[in-house]
């Protein structure tokens, strides 16, 4: 007589009770007649392995289909248009793409107003802050140029775009620290 009472886990339950019966025979069997069926025999070995190399080509497609696409919106989603490119002031190198990196309409106004007033506020400072600012000005100039060239034949790099913007940023820390130099009438 059994007895009904709960079991909360599976170490409670009797380890020595066998089958009714061995079901591996009726199991082989049913493979072999769907494997008649479809042109071949199929052994459980072999329905596993087909199955993940069927999935590993659709998974390879999947992800090419997917890199191929990725690439795409990225180059269409690059920046350009129909602002002049800031690298026309030098002529460009032989395969270079025109690009115009700032668009940024407050960017630009400002950068403006800080190099329209540059002369005025340079003259202000000592010589050898002068100097420094003129030597700095120089050298970010010359890395925007090189590194907008490099951008005009390698556009989806990012890390020419962020050193690109880390260029920006560098010119604009100079001029605005020239700016409130020039104004206290202090050196920098």
């Amino acid at each position: 007589m059994t007895e009904n009472r709960k079991v909360s886990s599976l170490r409670e339950l009797a380890q020595d009770i066998a089958p009714e019966r061995d079901l591996w025979p009726q199991i082989e069997s049913q493979l072999a007649a769907s494997g008649s069926r479809a042109g071949g025999a199929v052994t459980p070995a072999g329905a596993r392995a087909a199955v993940p190399a069927q999935l590993r080509w659709l998974a390879l497609a999947a992800a090419v289909g997917c890199i191929a696409i990725g690439v795409w919106i990225g180059r269409s989603a690059l920046p350009g248009g129909a602002q002049p490119p800031l690298a026309s002031r030098s002529p460009a190198a032989e395969g270079a793409v025109p690009i115009a990196w700032v668009s940024d309409p407050r960017y630009r106004r400002e950068h403006d107003a800080l190099l329209k007033g540059l002369g005025a506020q340079l003259a202000s400072l000592p010589p050898a802050s002068r100097d420094k600012v003129v030597t700095s000005l120089a050298a970010i100039d010359k890395a925007k140029q090189e590194l907008e060239t490099a951008l005009g034949k390698d556009p989806s790099n990012a890390l020419l775009q962020e050193l690109l913007v880390n260029t920006y940023q560098d010119e604009m820390r100079v001029l605005t620290d020239v700016h409130e130099a020039g104004n206290a009438g202090k050196g920098i």
